[in-house]
C-alpha cells in the first residue's frame, strides 16, 4: 500500500490498534487502543492516551519503542503494522485536545467533550509516537 492507502485504511471508522510493548522482564505485552494518525513537522505520528501506571505506560517510559497493528479480520484480509518511538507528555492542555479528538473518532462528536475531559487528567499520559517504519498489505480480489 502507498502512504495514502495505509493512512486511510488505519484511519477508517473506529478501527482500534493493537499496541505491542515490552515488559520489564522482556515479555511482550499487547493491548487494544484508540489512536489517531497525525502529521507533525513533516513527520507521521501515532497519537494516543494511556495511564501512567498501566503496563503500556510503564513500558513506554522504560523503552519508547512500540509497534501497532491495525487489521481487518475478514476478507479481504488487510493490515498495517507501524513501528514508532514514543514521546510522552503529561501536559493537561495538550492531552485535552487529543483526548477530545480521540473520543470524537471512537465515541462520536456528541460525547467527545465528556470523554476528552475524563481522559485528560493527572495520571494519564499523552503518547505521540514518531513513525519509523510501516508494513502494509491489502488482499486484493481478482
Amino acid at each position: 500500500m502507498s502512504r495514502e492507502q495505509w493512512w486511510a485504511f488505519a484511519s477508517e471508522g473506529t478501527r482500534t490498534g493493537k499496541l505491542a510493548t515490552v515488559r520489564a522482564n522482556g515479555a511482550a505485552h499487547v493491548a487494544p487502543i484508540w489512536f489517531l494518525l497525525n502529521e507533525q513537522d513533516g513527520h507521521d505520528e501515532i497519537v494516543f492516551n494511556t495511564g501512567a501506571n498501566t503496563t503500556k505506560g510503564k513500558a513506554l517510559r522504560r523503552d519508547p519503542r512500540f509497534s501497532l497493528c491495525v487489521d481487518v479480520a475478514e476478507p479481504p484480509y488487510s493490515y498495517v503494522i507501524i513501528q514508532a518511538e514514543a514521546v510522552i507528555s503529561e501536559d493537561l492542555d495538550e492531552s485535552l485536545v487529543w483526548a477530545t479528538k480521540l473520543a470524537a473518532r471512537y465515541m462520536g462528536e456528541d460525547k467527545a467533550d465528556a470523554y476528552g475531559k475524563r481522559n485528560a487528567v493527572p495520571g494519564e499520559l499523552l503518547v505521540r509516537g514518531r513513525i519509523t517504519k510501516v508494513v502494509a498489505h491489502a488482499d486484493i480480489a481478482d
